[in-house]
């Protein structure tokens, strides 16, 4: 299992209450083939750095997970087939360990 951390964009006609919610659904991917969530984090609504899909503003979320590549994968083209969320990006974040 390989650490991913998954940042999401919520269009900002959305709930707040209703993200986490709906990112747990999506989860459910992750935790079916074996990997575990660590934490959902919703930062709330923020103003974007440009105009997406004539929006000025988003709701961010921020998902770290354990997961293998082939589910990392599937999870993000499910959410891109999502019309409320305007962006997603999956990272796997660099060791914060000295050698």
């Amino acid at each position: 299992m390989r650490h991913y951390e998954l940042m999401v964009l919520v269009d900002p006609e959305v709930d707040e209450r209703t993200v986490e919610p709906t990112l747990g659904k999506y989860m459910e991917i992750v935790k079916k083939d074996g990997g575990s969530v660590d934490e959902i984090d919703v930062w709330g609504r923020r103003r974007l750095a440009y105009e997406i899909r004539k929006k000025h503003e988003a709701i961010y979320a921020v998902v770290n997970f354990h997961s293998t590549p082939e589910s990392s994968h599937e999870l993000e083209r499910l959410l891109r087939l999502n019309e409320t969320i305007m962006r997603t990006k999956i990272i796997r974040p660099e060791d914060q360990h000295i050698a």
